[in-house]
């Protein structure tokens, strides 16, 4: 298994900003260096029921996420690099908890109906806390998931392209993830498709990431032209049976 499977590029369903520079041939992923902000297209996946995963890479874990993403966790990650920000770290349960940190990570959901005019909603609107039943109102942080090396083979592995992309459930493999104590145990989900909010099913859609940067990090890396030969997705191991825990 090596991250969301390659597939024909769909036809866009906007008109691609000038600002946008492709990242990748197979994957549907941009950088605007002009706006500070990372693009990704996908599809609506689900639109109701209980949620540990907002956006996933394609091929994943889209039976728990409302956003199937044509692109892999690690490349969203090093586009994000390549803007300046620079992430904090996964969530700790071992002994005390402790919540991910990192930047906060603005997401927008931008899609364009059969007809009518294109739609742009901050990506808590299409999620909802149970116990309120409104939208959900934290940010996401850009923990930065983790990266194994095989030892043997020497092959890296990015553990968020597993799944764990923009997470709503805390995850140590998750890329970015809620800065709140939210387990993955049935009876401790705290958050739910917001049906009335969501497009149908298959909906192409464009996820807009726009970190919140310091002032020093506001000047871009070098942004890499090719990121499909990203690390290949870690098989399970330990740090998913902890997640389980």
């Amino acid at each position: 298994y090596r991250g969301a499977p390659r597939k024909i590029e769909e036809k866009q369903t906007i008109d691609i900003p000038k600002t946008w520079k492709r990242l990748g041939k197979e994957h549907e992923i941009w950088i605007d260096t002009k706006n500070k902000e990372v693009i990704a297209a996908g599809n609506i996946c689900l639109r109701a029921g209980p949620l540990e995963v907002f956006a996933c890479p394609r091929g994943t874990k889209e039976h728990e996420a409302i956003v199937s993403v044509n692109a892999l966790s690690s490349q969203i990650h090093a586009a994000l690099l390549a803007l300046g920000a620079t992430p904090g770290r996964p969530v700790v349960w071992q002994e005390e908890y402790q919540p991910a940190t990192g930047p906060v990570i603005h997401i927008d959901a931008m899609w364009k109906p059969e007809e009518g005019e294109i739609q742009k909603v901050k990506a808590q609107q299409f999620v909802r806390d149970f116990k309120t039943q409104k939208p959900m109102k934290h940010d996401w942080v850009f923990g930065g998931s983790q990266t194994f090396t095989d030892e043997e083979t020497g092959d890296s592995y990015y553990y968020g392209d597993s799944g764990e992309l923009v997470c709503l459930s805390n995850f140590s493999t998750a890329t970015m993830d809620v800065p709140v104590k939210s387990s993955d145990a049935n009876e401790g989900l705290m958050f739910e498709a917001n049906t009335p909010n969501i497009p149908e099913v298959n909906t192409k859609v464009y996820l807009v990431f726009r970190p919140e940067l310091k002032d020093a990090e506001k000047k871009p890396s070098n942004v890499p032209a090719i990121l499909d030969d990203a690390p290949a997705s870690a098989p399970k191991n330990e740090m998913e049976e902890e997640n389980d825990q």
